[in-house]
C-alpha cells in the first residue's frame, strides 16, 4: 500500500535545500509535543512514523528471541506505549534522531519484565495498530541466517525501510506523469546495476543517447531529493541529515555499525 499520504511533498522540481530553514518535520514537531507544544499536530507525526517505521522494531523483537506471534503483541503493544506518551520524555534534541529514541524505547520495553507480560497477556486485544505482521514475517525469515545482533539487525531493517519508501515516492512520482514503463527501465540505474550499454536502452525507448544519460541524471537528482527529504523527517535538525545518511550506508554495509 502506497505511504504517499503520510507526509506533504515537495513538487517535483523542489530540492531539499529549497525547504525553508527545517520547518515541522514530522521528528521536530514529536520534539515539540514533548515539550508540551503543538500537542495534536505532534501526535499526528509520531503515528505517522511508527506506522513508517514499525518493521525495524519487529524484527529487533524477532532477534531478540521471541517467536512471531510473541514478537507483534510485544510489537503492538510497544507502538500503543510509544503513542501514548509513555516514552516521549526521552526524546530530546540532544538524541537528534527518531531512529535512536526508538531503539532506545524498546531495549527499555523488553528490560521491563511488567510490560513484556502485560503485552502479551493483552494478545488478542481490541486496540491495535495498521501493522501488516504477515508480510513482516515474511520478509524476516527470507533473512540469510546470520550471526548479527538486534541491534545490527534493526539498524539495516531501518535502512531499508528509508531506502524503500523512497523508492515507492519516486515511482509514484513517474506513474503519476504516465511514466511508469520509463521508472522500471531506469531504475536500475540508481543502485549502478542498469544496463551499460546506453545504445541498446536508447533505442529500445526510442531516444538518443543523449537524452537517455540526461533522463537517468534527472532520475538520480529527484532520488537523492527524496532521500534527504525523507531522512530530514526522522532528524532534529537540518545539519544532521549528512551523518544520519552516512550511517545509513554503513549500516547496509557488512560491517558492524555502532549506534548512536
Amino acid at each position: 500500500m502506497s505511504h504517499s499520504v503520510d507526509k506533504p511533498k515537495a513538487a517535483a522540481g523542489t530540492t531539499v535545500k529549497a525547504r525553508a530553514a527545517f520547518p515541522d518535520t514530522r521528528w521536530t514537531l514529536v520534539l515539540a509535543a514533548g515539550k508540551g507544544e503543538t500537542i495534536g499536530d505532534g501526535r499526528a507525526a509520531l503515528e505517522s512514523l511508527c506506522r513508517a517505521y514499525w518493521y525495524p522494531v519487529y524484527a529487533f523483537i524477532r532477534r531478540c528471541g521471541h517467536p512471531a506471534e510473541q514478537a507483534e503483541d510485544l510489537t503492538q503493544e510497544f507502538f500503543l506505549r510509544v503513542l501514548s506518551g509513555t516514552f516521549l520524555s526521552r526524546a530530546t534534541p540532544e538524541k537528534g534522531r527518531f531512529r535512536s529514541f526508538l531503539l532506545g524505547a524498546v531495549k527499555h520495553f523488553l528490560a521491563d519484565a511488567s510490560d513484556r507480560q502485560r503485552a502479551l497477556k493483552r494478545g488478542g486485544g481490541l486496540e491495535h495498530l495498521a501493522m501488516d505482521f504477515q508480510d513482516g514475517d515474511m520478509r524476516y525469515l527470507r533473512e540469510p541466517v546470520s550471526e548479527e545482533t538486534p541491534e545490527r539487525i534493526f539498524h539495516r531493517k531501518w535502512a531499508k525501510t528509508v531506502l524503500g519508501r523512497v523508492m515507492t515516492d519516486l515511482r509514484e512520482e513517474f506513474v503519476a506523469e504516465g511514466k511508469l514503463d520509463q521508472f522500471k527501465r531506469l531504475k536500475g540505474y540508481l543502485s549502478g546495476s542498469g544496463e551499460v550499454k546506453y545504445a541498446e536502452v536508447a533505442r529500445d525507448m526510442q531516444t538518443t543517447e543523449t537524452a537517455l544519460k540526461s533522463s537517468i541524471q534527472r532520475l538520480r537528482r529527484r532520488y537523492r531529493d527524496l532521500l534527504r527529504a525523507e531522512v530530514a523527517e526522522t532528524v532534529a535538525d537540518a545539519s544532521e541529515v549528512d551523518g544520519e545518511l552516512r550511517f545509513l550506508l554503513g549500516a547496509l554495509s557488512t560491517r558492524e555499525v555502532e549506534a548512536h
